[in-house]
């Protein structure tokens, strides 16, 4: 739906039910549009729905199939200070 700004002004609440409903409303100025008005998406979190999706159309069943006991428990004192080498290939 296309409106123009004055027209807007004057039926804003009915507008606003039309995005609750799922509907862009566009709103032009001099008949060029100049803003959307849609139903407002929360930011951040987990879209668990998207990964439903996902998970259905490539047939995962689960991503992981079981967390460790000893998952949370501290690493070995020496896991950070363990030296890393790494072998560069001659060219």
């Amino acid at each position: 739906m296309n409106i123009s700004i004055k027209e807007a002004k004057n039926k804003f609440s009915e507008l606003v039910r039309r995005a609750e409903a799922g509907e862009t409303v566009v709103i032009t100025r001099d008949g060029k549009p100049v803003a959307d008005l849609t139903l407002h998406k929360k930011k951040g979190g987990i879209d668990w729905e998207g990964l439903r999706a996902y998970k259905k159309k490539h047939g995962i069943g689960r991503f992981v199939d079981r967390i460790p006991d000893d998952f949370n428990d501290p690493l070995p004192e020496d896991f950070l200070i363990t030296p890393i080498t790494y072998s560069v290939p001659k060219k």
